[in-house]
């Protein structure tokens, strides 16, 4: 049942309150009319009779006089079908594309349903997105919610746009079905929000893609909303419709800055740097809405990208972050100052359900022993950058020269790679395995005898 209140007792910025209000729930949307203009809101605090909305829109003009506030004793909904794929939406769903609205027979509650944990199928499939490093070193698995971990100024944006691009479901058999995209902006530059939907329509990706758009001028409780959306419309296509779908989401840090303002609004007690302290479940509820489900042949994938405040990757965005999802890709400024592309830093990226994902039936064979050589040859890069910086890089070893060599083929050949260059898994490993033979056999000690003979003499 509706209920209707002609005055608001307090309208402040997009702020309202009403009082001697009855029977409302935190959440409950609210539809604002005044001035032939129409908005939408949700409860946001609940003080005895006393309800706080706050309004998606510009206020401006607004008065206690003018206006008339509905509750609609509903949740945030969503209208969904097939014909979402292609369209263009702002932050609360509302088609912006001109193409008209969406029409189905049910709407569906943006804050979704929890997986049972027992109906949940472990991810295993290989995704290839056609970067090296993520495909070979911190491989993305169907199912997984893996984050780029970025600072301001990198190329986290151009990587995005590769990976939505480019990304299949690959088996030592062949190349699988394309996936959906579900691509949810937070926040950002207008400017930003035409980057992607220009590499979308070049690159042929458009019909595919579910767009939600929220600018930085847009309401700050949008950028609450718009994350929620987008993943109601994957779980649509995913467990529904039965697509693989990949879900983006940039930036993260966004979404967190507007946690904390709306629990400044509600005068709740900050945690760490002002923060709520319930932001770590809240930061839960939308990673662990990716994954498959035992019956449905679809899945749901999920990439956030964050900035990280000054690069501080204790800041509690990308902190909370790290411990729910499984594992991150960290972007690197020192790459980017070398000219290198995509800048990955592959010491502390990390996928923990790559090993489950890889090897003999998913890749190749020799994918995991390839990983772990690399990594540690990596390492020990770092290590011989460090001591030639105090001796001098030619009083260096011969052995210790090799890996400076390794270090610098690895960066150039093997991280750097062109932005529309797709390399497969094989042409990954194969590509590995011609700079394992810069490095003396001596420090080849990752690898099984066997591979090596195998892939090395060839």
């Amino acid at each position: 049942m509706i209920k209707k209140y002609i005055k608001a007792s307090k309208i402040e910025s997009s702020l309202i309150e009403i009082d001697n209000v009855k029977d409302m729930f935190f959440g409950e949307l609210v539809k604002v009319e005044f001035q032939d203009k129409t908005f939408f809101g949700q409860v946001l605090t609940i003080r005895g009779e006393t309800a706080q909305i706050q309004v998606f829109g510009d206020l401006t003009g607004m008065s206690s006089e003018n206006a008339e506030i509905s509750f609609t004793a509903r949740p945030f909904e969503l209208p969904l079908s097939k014909d979402i794929l292609g369209r263009k939406f702002n932050g609360i769903g509302e088609p912006i594309d001109g193409l008209g609205d969406i029409y189905s027979e049910k709407l569906y509650n943006i804050n979704g349903r929890p997986m049972n944990p027992v109906a949940r199928v472990y991810p295993r499939n290989f995704i290839q997105t056609g970067i090296s490093t993520i495909d070979c070193l911190t491989t993305l698995i169907r199912g997984q919610k893996l984050p780029i971990f970025s600072e301001n100024g990198l190329d986290h944006n151009k990587l995005a746009s590769q990976i939505i691009r480019q990304a299949k479901v690959v088996s030592e058999e062949g190349i699988g079905e394309d996936f959906s995209i579900v691509f949810a902006a937070i926040g950002v530059k207008h400017d930003e929000g035409l980057y992607f939907e220009h590499e979308f329509r070049n690159s042929g990706v458009l019909g595919n893609v579910v767009m939600f758009l929220n600018y930085a001028d847009d309401p700050i409780m949008e950028r609450l909303i718009v994350p929620k959306c987008a993943l109601t419309a994957a779980e649509y296509l995913a467990f529904e419709e039965d697509k693989h779908v990949l879900v983006l989401m940039t930036d993260i840090t966004s979404y967190g800055e507007a946690l904390r303002e709306v629990s400044s609004l509600r005068e709740e007690v900050p945690s760490r740097k002002g923060y709520p302290g319930y932001m770590y479940s809240d930061l839960a509820s939308l990673y662990e809405r990716a994954g498959m489900l035992k019956g449905h042949k679809g899945s749901l994938t999920l990439i956030p990208i964050l900035t990280m405040p000054n690069g501080d990757i204790t800041h509690p965005i990308p902190d909370l972050t790290g411990y729910i999802t499984e594992g991150q890709v960290t972007l690197d400024p020192q790459l980017t100052f070398k000219d290198i592309y995509p800048p990955i830093n592959v010491l502390p990226s990390l996928s923990r359900l790559m090993k489950d994902g890889i090897g003999e039936g998913y890749t190749r064979e020799d994918h995991q022993d390839v990983a772990n050589q690399l990594f540690a040859s990596y390492s020990r890069v770092q290590e011989v950058r460090d001591l030639a910086q105090i001796l001098g890089e030619d009083d260096l070893q011969e052995s210790d020269k090799k890996i400076l060599e390794f270090g610098v083929a690895f960066e150039e050949k093997f991280v750097k790679q062109d932005p529309y260059e797709n390399r497969s898994i094989i042409e990954t490993l194969d590509l590995a395995w011609e700079l394992m033979k810069i490095l003396p056999d001596d420090q080849l000690d990752r690898i099984d005898p066997k591979l090596k003979e195998k892939y090395l003499k060839r």
